[in-house]
């Protein structure tokens, strides 16, 4: 399994995962042509797509969901309580209705409901060919009865979304900086350290800090914040950027 965040952070987001004979988009918060540019940078077309997931409904999630729902014949797997919310940007007979767990040929899926201001937030925990990647941005923290399920995998893509003296003296009225730093907010450099460190076990060789702010966290923050509570681990710890891809990892 091979995955490329392309684009991560509050203007849009959206990732890729590349199994053995299942490909899918996570989140469409970037432009089609954005995307259409870069999928077809690693040789492939939206034929070779299998489906789309969604996180959750915030627009630098879905922006361009329509588009590609417009223009290709890919389908969103999604909840059924998330449809709602998602029906201006999606036609319902393009959603496949999914469980907590489901299958997307070869690949198994669980969701992690998570803790966020927009109606059923979900993360995933995607596994193939015993691999596992664990996916889990915009959420304010992460109820413990998911640690065990997501522990000891071989990769996690994790939001590291702000420092929390940079966001408190930041520029940010107060009830968004209360809003942040809310359970129904966003994690933490030091909260992502410390699941982190929960987390990671002797498989973990890759960790991808997502969704970082622009005015409230910096790339070295998030980076040392992280290495020093896994000062012990051999771990590559790579930072996805706003307007720049990741390199393709292979899990």
């Amino acid at each position: 399994m091979k995955v490329k965040v392309i684009a991560s952070g509050s203007k849009g987001n959206c990732s890729i995962v590349l199994a053995k004979k299942t490909n899918l988009i996570i989140d469409m918060g970037i432009s089609y042509l954005t995307l259409k540019r870069n999928i077809e940078d690693s040789s492939l077309t939206f034929a070779d797509f299998d489906g789309i997931l969604i996180t959750h409904c915030h627009k630098d999630h879905i922006n361009g969901l329509s588009t590609l729902v417009k223009y290709t014949k890919l389908n969103a797997y999604i909840p059924e309580a998330m449809y709602e919310s998602l029906k201006e940007y999606l036609p319902r007979e393009r959603c496949i209705f999914i469980d907590d767990h489901f299958k997307i040929n070869e690949i198994e899926i669980e969701l992690i409901h998570t803790s966020h201001d927009a109606p059923c937030s979900v993360g995933f925990i995607i596994s193939s060919e015993n691999k596992t990647l664990v996916y889990v941005t915009d959420t304010g923290y992460i109820n413990r009865k998911y640690l065990t399920k997501m522990a000891k995998k071989e990769m996690y893509i994790i939001e590291s979304n702000h420092d929390e003296e940079m966001l408190m003296d930041g520029p940010y009225p107060r009830f968004l900086k209360e809003r942040v730093i809310s359970d129904i907010g966003h994690l933490s450099n030091k909260t992502s350290a410390r699941y982190l460190k929960q987390l990671v076990g002797e498989n973990t060789k890759h960790i991808i800090l997502a969704h970082l702010s622009e005015k409230n966290n910096t790339e070295e923050l998030a980076l040392n914040t992280v290495k020093e509570s896994l000062k012990d681990k051999e771990i590559e710890i790579l930072i996805a950027h706003q307007h720049e891809e990741c390199p393709i990892i292979e899990v």
